[in-house]
């Protein structure tokens, strides 16, 4: 069965990831990791989140992908072997170093980051020899490069979903160029994304301003043939995005995995990418995959973000005997407004909001104040840890 991965900033992120339907999921510690700025793991909250997943018979991956300087190898094999300790599933890495010393010092399987740029068989049998488990393709391949590599000798691993570096696999030096945060040891300032302008001897050309962004990875349409070519896992990034973009994208890809494992086909491609859009915030393309880069793939103009207000609230409670659940507020909603259940089982539902009250049962109209905890009598039972949202 091919893998489902899916990231993970913290805690509550990674409980829902796998509550919505990943197999796997990586995370960040406080060492070693890339996205410095996600809310990274210390070990205590490894070993919590790995205790979690194995119970689930699921996996934990930790992220060991910096391109170290001399000063970041302090405490690495100690870490290294903390890791085993709590029994992380297995390790990403881009460093020949941090390789060789998990594969030297402890029996930690290791993956390959895509940082290394394996895209070819030569590089795949290279770094199989050295000894990694898998390898996460560069994301330069096409579909038709992915399925001319040899499968069995080594799992694959594609990216899915995400964000897009606009350098060769994520070796950026723009960020530490501009603003000494080094996006290879953690630091992304996501200077591509800046606006930009264009000066001749310090005289504006133009006033309009461009940025040197790519469009987010969307490859629903593009999953099935990943499939057919027998990838082992398919990866969703994402770990600084929000417990909604977590738990929507996840299931989506879970439902369209599952769909094409079981009839072999998939009636509705739209149902899918329209779910899909109900929590991503900027523009997709489906990349390399489809083998045809073009303007139409980049954000050279437009920064295409577009704030989504419509994740309202999280089922924390449900009475079976009243009908009435125990809601955690995440963006306004009041009464009147029509909601949307979104489960990590079952089709979504819709119901028009007709009474709400405070922790205190006083009756409320509207659901303000950030977290506020509010009482709702539904029309049908709520599933733990389903989420609301407003229909915009």
């Amino acid at each position: 069965m091919i893998e489902l991965l899916a990231p993970a900033g913290d805690l509550e992120k990674l409980k829902y990831a796998l509550i919505y339907g990943a197999d796997a999921v990586f995370i960040g510690g406080n060492n070693f990791s890339l996205r410095a700025r996600a809310s990274n793991f210390n070990l205590d909250t490894i070993k919590e989140a790995v205790d979690f997943a194995h119970a689930l018979g699921k996996k934990v991956y930790v992220t060991t992908n910096i391109i170290p300087h001399h000063e970041d190898l302090d405490g690495l094999i100690e870490y290294l072997k903390d890791l085993e300790r709590v029994k992380v599933d297995a390790i990403i890495a881009a460093s020949p170093v941090i390789i060789k010393t998990a594969l030297d010092n402890t029996n930690l399987e290791v993956h390959l980051s895509t940082q290394q740029s394996a895209i070819n068989f030569k590089a795949l049998k290279f770094w199989k020899n050295y000894g990694v488990k898998r390898i996460v393709l560069g994301r330069e391949l096409s579909l038709d490069e992915i399925n001319l590599l040899p499968k069995g000798e080594v799992d694959l691993e594609v990216f899915i979903h995400g964000g897009m570096c606009m350098s060769f696999s994520g070796r950026c030096s723009l960020s530490n160029n501009l603003t000494l945060r080094d996006a290879n040891r953690g630091g992304c300032a996501h200077s591509c994304r800046w606006q930009y302008y264009l000066y001749s001897d310090h005289n504006k050309v133009s006033d309009e301003f461009f940025s040197m962004s790519s469009k987010d990875l969307m490859a629903i349409r593009e999953v099935p043939k990943l499939i057919d070519y027998r990838i082992a896992s398919l990866k969703i990034e994402g770990r600084m995005k929000s417990l909604h973009y977590i738990a929507t994208v996840v299931k989506t890809y879970r439902m369209l995995i599952d769909e094409y494992v079981k009839t072999g086909q998939i009636k509705s491609f739209e149902m899918y990418e329209d779910e899909i859009f109900k929590a991503e915030n900027r523009l997709t393309s489906s990349g390399y995959l489809d083998g045809d880069i073009g303007p139409d793939k980049q954000l050279y103009e437009f920064m295409g973000e577009r704030p989504n207000q419509a994740f309202i609230g999280l089922v924390n409670d449900y009475d079976k005997t009243s009908g009435i659940a125990t809601i955690e507020q995440r963006n306004y909603f009041k009464i009147g407004d029509k909601i949307e259940v979104f489960s990590p089982n079952g089709d979504n539902k819709t119901f028009i909001l007709d009474n709400m009250t405070d922790e205190k049962d006083t009756s409320i109209d509207v659901a303000r104040h950030a977290q506020q905890i509010v009482k709702i009598k539904t029309p049908f039972p709520l599933e733990k840890y389903s989420m609301l949202r407003k229909l915009l």
